[in-house]
C-alpha cells in the first residue's frame, strides 16, 4: 500500500521502511540524516523572562548536540519562531556540527500557531527539508509555547496530520506556565505524556536540554522490524510507540529527581503569569 507522504509523492511501505528505519544496510554511501525542528513561540507573552532563559539554554545546548550522531548520522536543526505570523530561523536543516551561534530571539505579536503547522506541513517533504541524498530518520519535532493560539490553530493541525512525516516522527510539546492549551498540544503530539510543563526557568533549561538531547539519540537509533520472540514485522507505528515511550520515560525521571521540579517552589521562581 503506498504512502502519501506529502501531495503527490508516493512511496510503498516497504520504501518507507528502507527510507527511515532500515537498520541493515552495509555500506551506507554516507551518514543518515536526523532533523530536529524547533518550533518556537516568541509572541508577547513570552517576552522577559521566558524568552531570555531559552536563549540562554539554547546558546548552552547547542554544544551539547554536537558529536550525538557518532559516525552515523547527521543531526540537524530546523528552527522556527511563530508570532504575528512565523519565519524560519534556518533557511534549510543546519548540521549541529556547524552551528555555532544561537540567533538570540525577541517575543512581541501574536501567537499563529495555525500558520506555523501549516507552514511545517509544506516543510516535511523531501522536495523541501528532508531533501538529503542519503537515508532519513523520522524527524523529532519539538514545540514550545506558553499560550493559546490567536489563529485557527486545529484547522492548521488538520493539515499536517495529513503529512505522513509527521504522522510518523517523534512529537513533543513544553508547554510554559499555567495559561497554555493543554488540550492542543496533547493532539499536536498524540500523546498526552509527551506534553510537560516547565513552571520556572530553571525547569525550562532542564527539560529543554534533556528534550533535546534525548530525542536526538533515540531518533537517531535504528530498531529491528521484526520481533524476535515471534517473528512478526514491526510496523512503523510500532518503531514510533517505542520511541515515545523511552523519550516519556527519560522525561519522566528528570521530573522525579531533580530538586527542581519540586511542587512548593518559590513563586518568585516561577513566571510572571
Amino acid at each position: 500500500m503506498p504512502l502519501n507522504l506529502h501531495k503527490d509523492e508516493e512511496i510503498t511501505i516497504d520504501e518507507f521502511k528502507e527510507y527511515d528505519f532500515d537498520p541493515l544496510e552495509v555500506k551506507p554511501i554516507s551518514k543518515k540524516n536526523l532533523v530536529i525542528f524547533f518550533l518556537v513561540d516568541t509572541s508577547g507573552s513570552m517576552s522577559g523572562k521566558k524568552i531570555g532563559t531559552l536563549n540562554t539554554t539554547m546558546e548552552e545546548l547547542l554544544p551539547e548536540l554536537r558529536g550525538l550522531g557518532g559516525a552515523t548520522t547527521d543531526i540537524k536543526l530546523a528552527v522556527m519562531t511563530f508570532s504575528s505570523g512565523c519565519e524560519w530561523i534556518t533557511k534549510e536543516p543546519m548540521s549541529v556540527d556547524d552551528y555555532q551561534y544561537w540567533t538570540r530571539l525577541k517575543a512581541e505579536g501574536l501567537t499563529d500557531l495555525g500558520e506555523a503547522f501549516t507552514e511545517l506541513s509544506n516543510k516535511l517533504s523531501r522536495k523541501e527539508f528532508l531533501n538529503a541524498p542519503s537515508l532519513s530518520y523520522a524527524p523529532v519535532i519539538f514545540l514550545l509555547t506558553d499560550g493559546y493560539a490567536t489563529d485557527d490553530a486545529l484547522e492548521g493541525l488538520k493539515t499536517l496530520q495529513h503529512n505522513n512525516w509527521y504522522k510518523y516522527g517523534l512529537k513533543v510539546a513544553l508547554g510554559l506556565g499555567e495559561k497554555f492549551d493543554e488540550e492542543l498540544l496533547k493532539k499536536f503530539t498524540g500523546n498526552p505524556e509527551l506534553v510537560v510543563t516547565a513552571k520556572t526557568s530553571d525547569q525550562l533549561s532542564k527539560l529543554v536540554k534533556t528534550i533535546a538531547v534525548t530525542s536526538s539519540q533515540i531518533g537517531s537509533r535504528s530498531m529491528t522490524l521484526t520481533n524476535d520472540e515471534d517473528g512478526r514485522e514491526i510496523m512503523p507505528e510500532d518503531v514510533l510507540g517505542t520511541k515515545e515511550k523511552e523519550l516519556a520515560d527519560t522525561i519522566k525521571d528528570t521530573i522525579n529527581n531533580d530538586d527542581d521540579f519540586v511542587e512548593d517552589f518559590d513563586v518568585e521562581d516561577g513566571w510572571d503569569d
